[in-house]
């Protein structure tokens, strides 16, 4: 895996809209906070663009992205906003220049689309975390582990805020996943989802309960979530009953080997705890901990 260097003080961020237009409000909020832990920031003009429902077309949003790869002025890309857009720009992205330019990549909702890539083709560790929108709203917490996460400190361990655990066990691999939606709409594409051997990580906002059935009935006969090594759930917001959402999860992925753990300040929320996307790790139900290794 390609681990991105970690920034040092007064480095520049890029900040690319590879999904949906923003709020000007919030994304000012949000930069406001990039620049008062220390970096400087690169808004290219592109990144106001909008188009409808996304923030200007697919080449274009691709070319922003593929531009930061290769700017060595840049140290690490925080995406604008999520929305919807970025599995559309994924075939026009330079995988050659990505992959010989690892940098940090922290997004998350729609941009689980553009992680999962980075990921499966670019070899990248990449950050399941706040966008810049999203930063003006987040918690204490989140803004800690943001700054940390920047200057190179991924988190040793991840703990649930309130922890369920819905089916017992050990397991070890790397975290991978994010936003379920997004990942069952990658299913069927050159791009879609193989969790073989992870530690899946799935979070969502407003889905009814057989929706989500749907989602995971879907990506189980694609064979998505054949052997899974574990399950973490984040945040289900507006999703109903989280007791619904639980039974749906153990019913659909229903290996005995595959531990299970529900409860993390993960996803759509004022916390939204930033995680490395592909670092190998621990799970363990017992303790309810999960922990990277730090080799």
């Amino acid at each position: 895996m390609n681990f991105p260097p970690p920034l040092n003080p007064g480095d520049t961020i890029g900040i690319p809209a590879p999904a949906s237009p923003f709020k000007k409000e919030l994304f000012d909020q949000g930069v406001d906070l990039i620049k008062s832990i220390g970096y400087r920031v690169s808004i290219p003009e592109e990144t106001y663009l909008r188009e409808g429902y996304l923030a200007g077309s697919d080449q274009k949003r691709a070319a922003t992205l593929n531009h930061m790869f290769g700017d060595p002025n840049i140290r690490a890309i925080v995406c604008a906003r999520g929305g919807y857009g970025s599995m559309r720009m994924l075939p026009h992205l330079d995988i050659d220049r990505i992959r010989n330019n690892p940098k940090l990549v922290m997004g998350f909702s729609d941009l689980t689309a553009l992680l999962w890539m980075l990921y499966d083709r670019c070899n990248l560790i990449t950050c399941h975390g706040p966008t810049v929108t999203t930063l003006a709203a987040a918690d204490p917490t989140t803004l800690k582990g943001v700054a940390a996460i920047l200057k190179g400190d991924h988190p040793a361990a991840l703990y649930p805020d309130e922890g369920v655990v819905l089916r017992a066990g050990a397991s070890s691999g790397p975290i991978i996943g994010g936003n379920l939606t997004t990942l069952c709409h990658l299913t069927g594409t050159e791009f879609a989802p193989n969790f073989k051997k992870s530690i899946l990580l799935l979070e969502d906002r407003g889905e009814a309960p057989y929706r989500i059935d749907r989602m995971l009935s879907q990506m189980r006969l694609a064979g998505c979530l054949d052997g899974l090594s574990g399950v973490l759930l984040g945040t289900f917001k507006d999703c109903s009953d989280p007791q619904a959402v639980y039974r749906i999860v153990t019913e659909i992925i229903d290996d005995p080997g595959v531990p299970i753990l529900a409860g993390f300040g993960i996803g759509h929320a004022e916390t939204n705890i930033p995680v490395p996307f592909g670092v190998e790790a621990f799970l363990d139900t017992d303790t309810q901990v999960v922990r990277f290794n730090s080799d």
